[in-house]
């Protein structure tokens, strides 16, 4: 399948996450996303060096700054179960506004035809590293990384995208 592209609608998925009162959910990314704009950003792994220490901050720390710029929603989608979303999104105390979402089997990642074999390095299919703009479910950013790279997929491209 080829990637999504800008001008893309970004296809529908059910993903999972924990809610305050710690219950498991799963939730369909157009009922989250429809009607308004969103980053959807991706990490190949929960816990990973420039997922954590890198790629996620940056989200975490100018969600305020993209939320001034319009966008309502900021979603971190990882190829991992949602105990472990859940245990790495407690690693950041301060975020406020990024919700963390699991694709456990990788099915939605997939559907973007966005997967990244790392079955080689003892991690399975993951996903790339991507951040994608959305308004009302259209693509309008599509800014995906090759290989294990971080270089075009941060908030601040996002925020100079907007």
């Amino acid at each position: 399948m080829a990637p999504i592209a800008v001008g893309d609608v970004i296809p529908d998925g059910t993903l999972a996450y924990f809610d305050t009162e710690d219950q498991l959910q799963s939730v369909s990314i157009h009922s989250l996303i429809a009607g308004k704009k969103a980053v959807l950003f991706a990490v190949p792994g929960a816990f990973t060096p420039t997922c954590s220490l890198k790629h996620v901050p940056g989200f975490v720390e100018k969600s305020p700054e993209l939320k001034s710029k319009g966008v309502q929603e900021v979603i971190c989608i990882s190829v991992n179960d949602p105990f472990v979303m859940k245990a790495w999104a407690k690693t950041f105390p301060e975020n406020e506004h990024v919700k963390f979402l699991a694709d456990g089997s990788g099915v939605y990642t997939k559907a973007l035809g966005l997967e990244l074999d790392l079955s080689e390095k003892g991690l399975g299919i993951r996903s790339k590293r991507f951040a994608l703009l959305v308004d009302d479910l259209k693509v309008t950013v599509a800014n995906i990384e090759a290989g294990g790279e971080f270089t075009v997929s941060s908030a601040e491209d996002i925020l100079k995208a907007l």
